[in-house]
């Protein structure tokens, strides 16, 4: 399967050069968008395994402004495109985390160079927070059964089997329990880590789902127990969550 590439590039030129650039050299390009903000809501609903970022867009939203928003709201790695190669500029790209940049006019080799160790970096983290090390070796795994949420200056243990989903909600998340609710100062990236992966899944970029918790699925609406939250399905997590129900 090829690996999928959305590019943000405010200069058609350039866009269009990059797009075919990359389908000769392998890759798939899913989706191409001048500004930030039209890249960040296709994201709601798609999910490509990279994105090539124009650090310097046209619009309300920076490269960087946008690129921090993917790596918090969505995980996906992000590579930059720049024409300016100055100091100020690389360590502004830095304090984002992104996965490499590429200078603008680029060569067919130092782009592939760029999205493979960006793509390499990115997986090796992912394994590291899975508990994998390089030699294949287990570490200590986190609790299955329960975690720990700060509750009016005090912190709570709260039973994963209790939880019925996992809401968003700007800079907090809202853990819903079959008796109370949580409001906690932290993102979906950071609960997903520490919530295991054979009882939650997300559903969509705002929701993660007790899977012992679905009481049916409404076309893409998913009705929980002792809940009268409606959760969407978001098109980017459909595929997933049908394969862990063993729906078709």
């Amino acid at each position: 399967m090829k690996t999928k590439i959305l590019i943000v590039e405010d200069e058609a030129i350039v866009a269009k050069d990059t797009s075919v650039c990359l389908e000769k050299i392998g890759y798939e390009v899913i989706a191409s968008f001048s500004k930030g903000e039209k890249a960040l809501s296709f994201l709601e609903d798609n999910k490509p395994d990279l994105v090539l970022m124009d650090i310097m867009l046209a619009g309300n939203i920076s490269g960087i402004d946008a690129s921090a928003r993917i790596k918090k709201d969505y995980d996906i790695p992000v590579v930059f495109l720049t024409a300016y190669a100055d100091e100020k500029t690389i360590e502004r790209a830095k304090i984002t985390e992104s996965y490499g940049y590429v200078i603008k006019p680029f060569k067919e080799i130092d782009l592939r160079t760029s999205i493979e160790m960006a793509l390499y970096k990115f997986k090796k983290e992912k394994e590291k927070l899975s508990g994998v090390s390089s030699s294949g070796a287990k570490a200590s795994p986190i609790s299955t059964e329960y975690i720990y949420v700060k509750s009016n200056s005090k912190l709570v243990k709260v039973q994963n089997a209790n939880i019925l989903f996992v809401e968003a909600l700007k800079d907090y998340v809202i853990i819903h329990t079959d008796k109370e609710r949580f409001t906690i100062h932290s993102t979906m990236k950071d609960i997903e880590k520490k919530l295991p992966s054979k009882m939650f899944m997300r559903s969509h970029r705002s929701f993660i789902l007790n899977l012992n918790k679905i009481n049916s699925i409404d076309s893409l609406i998913v009705n929980i127990e002792n809940s009268d939250k409606k959760i969407p399905i978001g098109g980017s997590y459909r595929e997933g969550l049908f394969k862990r129900l063993n729906l078709a």
